[in-house]
């Protein structure tokens, strides 16, 4: 490979137009023969290697048969190798047709040129050679098959990573429709898609069923009534649109398939740099410079979207991940010679620039090359600016003194610090420029003397300071003290670090160290304690409030040390707290013996948790009590609870309430509840979820209706009164949590409640526990000694 440079010229001459134009076209024409040359080498090894496949001869023995067909058939080697690459056909049945012999004899000289399917191949190979881009490549299939084979329209899909589909060319299809098909996700009846699965051709000849199976490109619908999907490679197919409902002949399949394996061999082939004017003013220009520049034109798809770049033009300093350099990289893509750039942050630059046309430099990064066979590690930048269409990009290498410059400044930024020398021979001070941003001092007054430093802190600060660099002058002893100042209005809590190099008598002639400014850490530092503090007067708080509702609940609901007996009934309880929280909650019970010789049950719960929701608890079981027992009716009660509810201290609080009077003489139980878990029944080895009569939550609504229910005990019977807590999970339908206490009191028999909350509380509680286990003796049987009821 030849070119030709432009020599330098001395500052402000310019070179002349003439000689520069004879420049460029020597240099077009060079790059001309260079691409044909390169073209026609790959299309000629590729038919070599057909012709080697088929015969099964040597490389010098199918070149030599090329040679003779085209010398006999009077045409160029080129145009002989796309004849043979374009009629590797399907063999035909051997009922139709003989099999072809390899190396068939050449026609003799004179012989008329090929017609129908081989010259439309040879026309289409020769266009071939200057198709740079899959666009390029549809509009040339379109233009070679419409005559042939009447196809309107030609797309090219190609398969991406994801398993869909993007259209990578396409010739007479309407610029909105190709917009909305450039991308198809992978479903199902999508015909390419099935095509490239199948790896065989789709021919769609009968419109009304083929909508039926496939989603059709067809805008407006019936517009193209037959087409073709033939598939080119692993990831590229080719269809063919046509407006009449028309079957493809075996001579237009064979010429579509013949074509698909044209334009494989054109797809395995590096397509041709294509020279832009703009490329080809600027290479000159990049070859006289040093480093690594160049010149990038972005490729589009059909929606306009930037899907890669081509190198037009570079330095001989360039080099990418395959070793070429310089002009060897011209024509190649930047995914192909830079694959890490793809989805980076470079990448988006590259396209703000092209967007906006600001320029770009990107943060300094390491990046290992291989010199002489040695790993070396480089530091480098990018740059890019847009030239024209184009952009213009370099990658700027840092020399070693500029780079630990440059970190040296990242550490004083990063640190808040600056670093200060002061030689206290040649009273030199050298402060950088972190130290006059930290004590706020402008630098045109210039630093400050070591014995002087005392004297910019704050007074109560200034003797400390001051005795500790007496003390390093005098004897070399090294110093870290905290100090303040006052910048404006603020004061800046800093640090300052130094140590003394002595001379060779002893004495201290140089001290160097560093100012640090620790305001934002003293800060940090204050507003932790501040927080501590609060947060140990929030704790105290929370623990006598936790204290004085724990004694208030125990005055105001004292829990029987064992089980009772109540109007013949067996009746134990428990109330279990919550383990997260304030551990104090507003669930309640009653079981007493009311003044008609009738016992009253209750099971309450007050939402939420502390001293209020115990206020509350207490005022409603004393209440509830005090109405029952002086002959309200239960429903009653409920609606006068509610009010009182509604009429508290705290309007906003609610709670929920179930009501049980038994009547020992005909053991029947009258119960009604306020928007409760309902009671569970234990009757004959079945557990049933007593049907709730009508009641809302107490709290809830001024106008309630409440309604009440009754059934008759029997010898054997278990009801559990209890509060959410036992059945309730997060995350979980209350309906599993009834089927969860059901089973487990099934599986618990006669056992104590003790054994049915181990198998119902599992793990932590957030809420309160009670629980009224009301048991009917067996005739005859004994009761089980009283124990006492756990408190975990």
């Amino acid at each position: 490979m030849t070119s030709e440079y432009v020599p330098a010229v001395d500052s402000g001459a310019v070179a002349e137009p003439a000689a520069l134009a004879r420049i460029v076209s020597r240099q077009r024409a060079e790059l001309d023969r260079l691409r044909e040359s390169a073209a026609t080498s790959a299309v000629v090894e590729r038919a070599k290697g057909a012709l080697m496949a088929t015969a099964g001869c040597s490389p010098d023995a199918a070149h030599e048969a090329l040679a003779q067909r085209a010398e006999a058939g009077n045409r160029t080697l080129l145009e002989e190798c796309w004849l043979t690459l374009g009629a590797l056909m399907p063999t035909p049945p051997a009922a139709t047709a003989p099999a072809p012999e390899p190396l068939a004899p050449a026609p003799s000289p004179g012989a008329p040129a090929p017609t129908g399917t081989a010259e439309v191949l040879s026309r289409l190979g020769r266009a071939l050679l200057h198709v740079g881009s899959r666009q390029e490549l549809a509009e040339v299939l379109h233009e070679h098959l419409a005559p042939r084979i009447d196809a309107d329209a030609v797309l090219l899909y190609r398969r991406l990573p994801s398993g869909g589909l993007e259209l990578a060319g396409h010739a007479g299809l309407d610029a909105t429709l190709a917009t909305r098909w450039h991308k198809v996700p992978p479903l199902r009846g999508i015909a390419p898609l099935e095509v490239l699965t199948a790896g065989e051709p789709l021919w769609l000849e009968h419109f009304a069923e083929d909508r039926q199976v496939y989603q059709l490109i067809d805008e407006p619908p019936g517009h193209w009534r037959s087409r073709a999907w033939v598939p080119v490679t692993a990831d590229t197919v080719l269809g063919v649109l046509r407006r009449p409902e028309a079957a493809f002949g075996q001579a237009d399949r064979e010429l579509l398939q013949s074509v698909a394996r044209l334009v494989a061999g054109h797809l395995g082939v590096p397509a041709a740099p294509v020279t832009s004017d703009l490329a080809t003013a600027v290479q000159p220009v990049l070859d006289a410079l040093p480093g690594a520049t160049v010149l990038l034109v972005p490729l589009r798809t059909a929606a306009g979207e930037v899907e890669d770049y081509r190198i037009e033009a570079a330095t001989p300093g360039a080099v990418d991940i395959l070793g070429r350099t310089g002009r060897e990289l011209i024509g190649s893509h930047v995914l192909e010679s830079y694959p890490s750039v793809a989805g980076e942050s470079l990448w988006q630059a590259y396209l703000k620039v092209l967007a906006g046309g600001e320029p770009y430099e990107g943060e300094p990064f390491v990046y290992e090359e291989i010199v002489a066979g040695v790993t070396v590690t480089a530091t480098y930048s990018v740059r890019a600016a847009r030239l024209g269409d184009g952009l213009l990009v370099t990658w700027l290498r840092h020399d070693t003194e500029e780079r630990q410059e440059q970190r040296l400044a990242e550490l004083q930024r990063l640190g808040n610090l600056g670093w200060a020398n002061w030689n206290l021979v040649t009273r030199q001070v050298n402060w950088s420029s972190q130290v006059y941003t930290i004590l706020g001092r402008d630098p045109g007054r210039g630093a400050v003397p070591l014995d002087l430093l005392p004297d910019l802190v704050l007074p109560e600060d200034a003797h400390a300071l001051a005795r500790a660099v007496t003390e390093l002058a005098r004897t070399g002893r090294s110093f870290d003290v905290p100090f303040r100042i006052r910048t404006g209005n603020a004061v800046r809590h800093l640090r300052a670090v130094a140590e003394a190099v002595s001379g060779t008598d002893g004495t201290v002639v140089e001290v160097h160290g560093f100012v640090q400014d620790l305001t934002a850490q003293r800060s940090a530092e204050l507003a932790l304690v501040d927080s501590e503090r609060a947060i140990l007067v929030q704790r105290g708080v929370l623990d006598a409030e936790r204290a004085l509702a724990a004694r208030l609940q125990h005055a105001l609901l004292p829990l029987p040390s064992n089980p009772v007996q109540l109007h013949g009934l067996h009746v134990e309880v428990a109330y279990l707290p919550a383990q997260t929280g304030v551990h104090v909650g507003g669930d309640w019970f009653s079981a007493i013996e009311l003044p008609d010789e009738a016992a009253l049950f209750v099971v309450g719960d007050v939402a939420g948790h502390g001293v209020d929701a115990v206020a509350t608890m207490a005022q409603l079981r004393f209440t509830a009590k005090g109405m029952v027992s002086t002959g309200s009716s239960l429903t009653g009660a409920l609606a006068r609870l509610n009010f009182l509810l509604l009429h508290s201290r705290d309007a906003q609080s609610t709670a929920t309430l179930v009501l049980a009077r038994y009547d020992p003489a005909e053991r029947r139980l009258a119960w009604a509840q306020a928007g409760h878990p309902p009671p569970l029944l234990v009757r004959g080895g079945r557990a049933y979820r007593l049907d709730r009569p009508a009641g809302m939550l107490l709290g809830a609504s001024a106008n309630p209706v409440y309604e009440s229910a009754e059934f008759q005990l029997e010898p054997g019977d278990r009801l559990l009164l209890y509060t959410d807590g036992l059945v309730e999970r997060l995350g979980e339908d209350i309906d599993a949590g009834l089927d969860r206490l059901a089973a487990a009191a099934l599986a618990a028999g006669p056992a104590s409640l003790d054994d049915l909350l181990a198998a119902m509380l599992t793990g932590e509680r957030r809420d309160d526990v009670c629980v009224l286990d009301i048991r009917v003796p067996v005739e005859g049987e004994e009761q089980p000694p009283p124990r006492a009821v756990s408190h975990r």
